[in-house]
């Protein structure tokens, strides 16, 4: 596990809540209401406190990236250390419209930083070395994903490298089925769980291609197979479910890989550009 994402402890707790077991959320929501108590307390103490087995509570710190619980407790203080804003982002109907604005743009915003301060640049570097080596590149995504899938490519197709994306989910199934090894999958789902995603990535296995996760849940099934994971962070709300601002994420990572891919090719890479340009010149007025 990339080392970026043990120095981060609520950030871990928080976006990948959605995938805890009923005994973790227990966990999480002891740590997130009384942090100073964890910070000064033991392991045994804080098991007691909770109701269940010490052994429980290790494997939970194991779980969201830490060696055990004095390392999470470490990070933990650490960040307890650092003042909140004061602000609270949270939505409500009593909210003016100026308000309300203001604290989307403000959460969409605290999602990047979060999201980089997780990210692996590692499996960054890993992705774009397979993006790089790949015979061809598809990319996958169902429903709002499928937006992110389509302006991936879009964007990807500038850098020469065959790329594709379907929009009808029964022919995203028949196309990886004619993938090979040589090429590269990338996946988009913020849940990482959906049946849809999930089926493509049993096809992608059975051709022994190579793929790429992008997905909110680190634990998810399709983050727990796929050979690069990059994860992304964003809270769901009551009026903003799998919010703009996990788009927001996903999209950055994408621009990231285009722009590293990009690079990388060198002249190949500007001359694959210009050929784009030169086309689509004609086509403004």
């Amino acid at each position: 596990m990339d080392t970026k994402e043990n120095k981060h402890c609520m950030i871990r707790i928080r976006s990948n809540y959605a995938s805890f077991t009923h005994t973790e959320r227990r966990i999480a929501d002891y740590i997130m209401e009384h942090p100073q108590r964890v910070i000064n307390g033991s392991i045994n103490e804080v098991a007691d406190e909770i109701g269940i087995a010490v052994s429980t509570v290790f494997r939970f710190c194991k779980t969201i990236g830490f060696q055990g619980f004095q390392a999470m407790k470490i990070v933990l203080a650490s960040e307890l250390a650092v003042p909140e804003s004061g602000r609270e982002d949270t939505i409500s109907d009593t909210d003016t419209e100026a308000s309300m604005t203001e604290k989307i743009f403000h959460e969409n915003m605290k999602t990047l930083e979060e999201t980089l301060d997780i990210l692996d640049m590692e499996a960054v570097r890993q992705a774009v070395e397979c993006l790089l080596g790949a015979r061809k590149v598809e990319f996958f995504g169902f429903g709002g994903s499928n937006l992110i899938a389509m302006e991936a490519y879009l964007k990807m197709i500038r850098t020469g490298i065959p790329v594709y994306a379907q929009s009808d989910s029964h022919m995203q199934v028949v196309s990886a089925s004619q993938m090979t090894g040589a090429d590269v999958a990338v996946l988009i789902s913020h849940s990482g769980a959906t049946r849809d995603i999930l089926d493509v990535l049993d096809v992608l296995k059975d051709q022994r291609v190579k793929t790429i996760a992008i997905t909110n849940f680190s634990k998810s099934p399709l983050s727990e197979r796929a050979d690069v994971v990059l994860s992304t962070v964003a809270r769901e709300s009551d009026y903003r479910p799998e919010a703009m601002s996990s788009r927001l994420a996903q999209l950055s990572i994408l621009d990231a890989l285009y722009v590293n891919v990009l690079v990388a090719q060198k002249e190949k890479g500007k001359t694959a550009l210009g050929k784009v340009r030169k086309a689509i010149a004609g086509k403004r007025i």
